[in-house]
């Protein structure tokens, strides 16, 4: 399989056409660094050949390294894979070294070949770095285009010399939004930022380039680092500038990660060092970090998870044998806010949206939520007037059913109230067609027993959104007891449609994630109630990489959605309900006002704009904090177990039918550790044995929630791991 075609022109300028057959984007394979370097070989060994232009075959330029590379086992790179994989990398840097000397003297630093790179779109990751190492870069004034390097989000830093270049070219503050944040630029800022050096129209990108491969001199081709006196903008480490920016950066990262990132801080300490040596010792010392990094288990877990899992489940792993279901014409029952989301990411990716509500007021108000989005957006400068236009008049908000009638899909998203979704169920229906799919967004109303509102159970299916709609990237599908394969398949494409991330589940009280992330929030209210300090609680959370904790939780979530969930839980568990302790918190606090952020008091005080201002001294008078406090261990023991316990238990149950689905869902529905690649990639880096002991331990002292499943008993037994054990199963 070709990659890369070299070609040479009559001018004796050489074309590398990056071109990877059977991919809609480029992606940098091994195969593909070794087809490069021979072509590389070719241009600087043909003396009729004045310099090269490397460019795409495709529309983008190149979207990274492709990360199942870099997520595979390491044991599979051999018996000492940490010089195997250091060798790589350090060949990788010596390729892109090649590109960058293009065969000038050493001494002289003259005599050799022009290498430019002209980007007719996205460049991201590796896609960014090859280029970083030519010697001029055109990029297309390509409204799409995206350029950065944002591996940072994926939990490694840019490892093939991206992380030293841009260090060296700008300095240490300038890259560290380009390196830190993972910013991705459109072209022209692209270019005021330094990373690249000149926009020019699509048309002229390849003529532009090679102009400039024929006129450049030697000079043009030395790099900053390469030549003798060179000073890194804003200073060296050591310098006072420097340090101060170092010093911040650390407390930046610090602030930000809480420690329990390990990309961010080997990205800082690659910088740091390798400004206080000499080019070529900095990428041995980036090369060091990133093998690090490689060999981590929470990196691996981060690619695996956010990369190559979730991409997976929004190309369809999990989708059953159906023709195309992407939605046409929607039908949106219910303006309220989760509502009006629903219909504004619908009509923002091209649907036609009928949204109803009992009143005209109440529908036209939902509307306006898209408006109110949109002209967001238009002060950001990513919206124009002309979409705003478009997409508001793709929304018809209406008291009339019969504005349903040429749907091929509809979504309910009334009050958490069976009768009532029962009553708009038999509306909507006596208007659709017969093939129409019928959606429920509920986040704990089992799926099947709403379906018996349905003259059609088979085509029912359960849609949680999570809120707000258009922020959070997770749609969790349920499936009925009857819900056939057409409603699934349905359910996915239209997810894929609005670009969200799809898990899909089996029906549960509680399905999925709200099964993971109540026994999380009421594990917080638990041990407040024994007297555990709130911002111990809290901050035990956001230590383990939480973004916010327990208590924070429920007050953005609101107290009163609490106490009516648990009402319905306890209702329908009856004495098999194990929360009482819970709910003595949750009643009282509402007993007091005390409903959350929305009340402006929670578990916080809040002043009247909704800014935290502390934990509420009255929840101490109430609940006395204990003299002795619990190590903050034992607090993560309790706050992890409380979670990662339930996942199991869905797996086993059947509720969970993938792994995958668990990581990604439990990362992008409520924050879970992101570092840790998700719930069932911690157990695997935790081992099943260790988890088996420590829920023993907490058992014995807090009680039976924390009772280990038989699945990891029988894990822990055989010394399997989630991960090994499902790829055993999938061969």
């Amino acid at each position: 399989m070709t990659e890369f075609h070299y070609s040479v022109d009559a001018d004796g300028v050489a074309t590398i056409t990056w071109d990877v057959p059977g991919k809609a984007m480029n992606v940098m394979t091994v195969a593909g660094l070794k087809e490069l370097e021979a072509h590389v070989d070719s241009a600087l060994a043909d003396e009729t050949v004045k310099g090269v232009i490397l460019t795409s075959g495709k529309a983008d330029f190149a979207g990274g390294m492709d990360l199942n590379v870099l997520s595979q086992d390491r044991d599979a790179v051999g018996e000492n894979p940490a010089q195997a994989i250091f060798d790589w990398i350090m060949s990788t840097h010596q390729l892109f070294r090649k590109i960058e000397r293009a065969g000038m003297d050493p001494k002289t630093l003259k005599g050799g070949k022009p290498f430019v790179t002209a980007m007719p779109g996205t460049a991201m990751g590796i896609g960014l770095e090859l280029p970083l190492a030519t010697h001029r870069i055109f990029a297309a004034d390509n409204p799409r285009a995206k350029i950065g390097l944002p591996e940072i989000m994926i939990g490694l830093f840019p490892g093939g010399g991206g992380t030293t270049r841009l260090a060296f070219k700008l300095g240490a503050m300038a890259a560290s939004p380009y390196l830190l944040e993972g910013k991705q630029l459109s072209p022209a800022k692209a270019k005021s930022g330094g990373l690249i050096d000149e926009v020019v129209p699509a048309d002229a990108l390849l003529a532009r380039a090679k102009d400039w491969v024929l006129n450049a001199r030697d000079a043009d081709l030395v790099k900053p680092w390469d030549a003798k006196g060179y000073k890194v903008p804003g200073g060296a480490p050591y310098h006072p500038s420097g340090f101060m920016t170092f010093v911040g950066a650390s407390v930046m990262v610090h602030a930000n990660t809480w420690g329990v990132y390990p990309a961010a801080k080997a990205l800082l300490s690659a910088v740091y060092e390798g400004l206080q040596v000499p080019f070529d010792t900095a990428l041995r010392i980036e090369a060091r970090y990133f093998t690090q990094l490689l060999l981590n288990p929470s990196s691996q877990a981060m690619t695996r998870s956010l990369f190559v899992n979730k991409q997976a489940l929004e190309k369809g792993a999990n989708r059953p044998e159906a023709p195309d279901q992407r939605v046409k014409k929607l039908g949106v029952l219910g303006a309220g806010m989760m509502g009006a989301g629903i219909a504004y990411v619908s009509a923002n990716v091209g649907m036609e949206v009928v949204l109803i509500d009992a009143k005209q007021e109440a529908a036209e108000k939902g509307k306006a939520y898209s408006s109110g989005l949109l002209d967001k957006g238009i002060k950001r400068g990513k919206v124009t007037e002309a979409k705003k236009t478009e997409v508001l008049d793709r929304i018809t908000p209406t008291t009339d059913y019969a504005a349903l009638e040429g749907c091929d899909m509809v979504i309910e998203a009334v009050f958490e109230d069976p009768q009532v979704k029962a009553e708009v169920t038999a509306k909507a229906e006596a208007v659709i067609a017969k093939d129409a799919i019928f959606a429920t967004n509920t986040s704990t109303l089992p799926i099947s027993d709403l379906a018996q509102a349905s003259d059609r159970p088979d085509q029912f299916i359960g849609i949680h959104f999570f809120s707000p709609v258009d922020k959070m990237l997770l749609v969790e599908i349920i499936k009925g007891r009857e819900t056939g394969d057409r409603a699934v398949a349905k359910a996915l494409d239209y997810v894929r449609q609005i670009r969200k991330t799809p898990i899909v589940v089996n029906d549960a009280r509680f399905f999925y994630a709200n099964r993971c992330i109540i026994p999380y929030i009421n594990e917080g209210m638990r041990l407040v109630k024994e007297g555990v300090a709130p911002p111990l609680v809290d901050n035990a959370a956001r230590l383990l990489g939480f973004p916010v904790g327990p208590l924070q939780l429920v007050d953005e979530t609101s107290l009163d959605l609490g106490a009516k969930i648990a009402k319905a839980t306890k209702a329908a568990m009856g004495n098999e309900y194990p929360d009482a302790a819970v709910d003595e918190v949750v009643f009282w606090m509402v007993d007091q006002g005390r409903l959350g952020r929305k009340s402006k008091a929670g578990f916080f005080d809040y002043d009247e704009a909704g800014k935290r201002l502390g934990y509420w001294k009255g929840l101490s008078d109430k609940y006395p904090r204990a003299e002795d406090q619990p190590d903050l261990s034992e607090v993560q023991h309790r706050l992890m177990m409380a979670q990662v316990l339930e996942a199991v238990r869905a797996l086993e149950a059947g509720v969970l039918t993938d792994i995958r689905e668990g990581d990604v869902g439990a990362i992008l529905g409520w924050g879970f550790a992101p570092w840790s690649g998700g719930p069932f990639s911690w157990l695997d880096m935790l081992g099943a044995a260790r988890a088996v002991e420590i829920c023993d331990d907490l058992k014995a002292r807090h009680g039976k929630r924390f009772e280990a499943p038989q699945m990891l008993r029988d894990m822990a037994a055989r010394r399997e791991t989630f991960y090994k054990r499902a790829a055993a199963a999938a061969a």
